[in-house]
């Protein structure tokens, strides 16, 4: 198994050179920075830029990040135990979370600036939008993957609804909840950018929007680089507290 993982980080690795070597030779060709600039420029621009990025818009963008993943677990998570009690409230509320993705996000995003202003609350809601989907609907499905005959076979030992909800349902469920989480922490990372990118004084996706007005190529990509980079981090972190909660999973399917 630690072979096999090996390689496969090997084989990543070497396809993630491959595709820095094709960009690199494509913007050499081109040989227009503006449109699209090589590595080396966005990462030499990235260290120029590095006072403004690291001291004022990374952290702004966190911070919006943190806050709205925080809201949209708890929401996520509060609509899945909701829908697993009551299938009247499953009827209602399925099709609400599900129709609530068809919105394009943004068209809401604008309207959120002109109701909360260039407040952190427009981009919160933005990324909350984009992010509590993926944590309803995953949950909820690890409710309903539980098999009935275990549930009944507790209630059979006079088990009551909270111990079955405790003993049952969240050892059955915590798989589903950090494969919602782990789809979650990019989408809230690309929410909190497209807020701030639409309505925003602060963060890297105004910092992105900002050089691009300036036909400063590399500088568009520097922010973007670094939220790649943010994103990478907190799934890391997502992985290793799932190996943490979920150590007698086979290694295979923990990460």
């Amino acid at each position: 198994m630690r072979k096999y993982s090996q390689k496969s980080r090997i084989l990543s690795s070497l396809l993630v050179c491959l595709f820095l070597l094709i960009w690199q030779a494509s913007a050499m060709r081109m040989d227009a920075a503006y449109i699209l600039p090589s590595p080396v420029q966005v990462v030499v621009r990235l260290w120029e830029l590095r006072g403004p990025l690291f001291r004022a818009h990374l952290p702004a963008t966190m911070q919006v990040v943190c806050i709205g993943l925080l809201i949209s677990l708890v929401l996520g998570m509060a609509l899945a135990i909701v829908m697993d009690l009551s299938p009247t409230a499953e009827q209602a509320l399925y099709p609400i979370i599900i129709a609530s993705q068809t919105i394009p996000t943004t068209a809401l995003a604008p309207l959120f600036v002109l109701w909360f202003g260039y407040a952190i609350w427009s981009r919160v809601l933005v990324t909350v939008l984009i992010t509590f989907f993926p944590v309803a609907i995953t949950v909820f499905d690890g409710f309903r993957a539980v098999p009935p005959e275990m549930k009944e076979l507790m209630q059979t030992y006079g088990a009551s609804q909270a111990q079955i909800f405790k003993k049952l349902k969240i050892p059955a469920v915590l798989p589903y909840f950090f494969s919602a989480l782990k789809m979650a922490v990019p989408l809230s990372v690309i929410g909190a950018a497209i807020g701030e990118w639409l309505g925003s004084q602060n963060g890297l996706g105004y910092f992105s929007r900002r050089m691009m007005t300036q036909l400063d190529g590399a500088g568009v990509f520097a922010p973007i680089l670094l939220l790649s980079a943010a994103a990478e981090v907190m799934i890391l972190a997502t992985g290793l507290l799932e190996k943490h909660f979920l150590y007698w999973r086979n290694t295979e399917t923990s990460v």
